[in-house]
């Protein structure tokens, strides 16, 4: 009687153990793509700022031309 219900017991924790380690590979999974996908949006923020620096630099140019046509009065 006992022996049967240890080994229904080792089988119940068996089985909890299996699904713990299925649920923790789903959740290594799932941090991998969110990493991967952090990753990519780090990227597109580096980008963003380089575009924004970028942009400030030419509207600067502009003024910049654009006094100077003032200065020559056409």
């Amino acid at each position: 009687m006992m022996a049967e219900n240890l080994s229904e017991r080792v089988a119940e924790l068996e089985k909890s153990v299996k699904r713990a380690a299925e649920a923790i590979a789903l959740l290594r999974k799932e941090r991998d793509a969110l990493q991967a996908k952090v990753t990519g949006l780090e990227a597109d923020r580096g980008e963003l700022q380089a575009l924004k620096q970028e942009r400030k630099d030419v509207l600067a140019q502009v003024d910049s031309i654009l006094k100077e046509l003032d200065k020559l009065d056409l």
